[in-house]
């Protein structure tokens, strides 16, 4: 991977960590959490969305990348608000 591809994964990462927690409301974790739950979001997002047969497609591939990565944050930060709950 190049420079260029790991700065726009962080950049996805970010926006995507961040929508998802302005979206789950009190679950953000700063600038550098957010990156990380975007990032793992993103990977979630690509196991869990084929299997239920979710296909998000649009013209613009870093836009369908910051979707599909902050519906896996989405799911990453509702995990983690169960556990820290139990």
């Amino acid at each position: 991977m190049t420079l260029e591809g790991i700065i726009i994964a962080l950049l996805i990462g970010a926006i995507a960590g961040w929508l998802a927690g302005v979206i789950v409301q009190g679950a953000g974790f700063g600038l550098l959490g957010n990156i990380v739950i975007g990032i793992i979001g993103a990977f979630v997002a690509a196991w869990l969305l084929p299997k239920l047969g979710v296909n998000i497609v649009t013209n613009n591939a870093i836009l369908t990348s910051i979707i599909n990565a902050t519906i896996g944050s989405i799911v990453v930060l509702l995990a983690l608000s169960l556990v820290r709950r139990a």
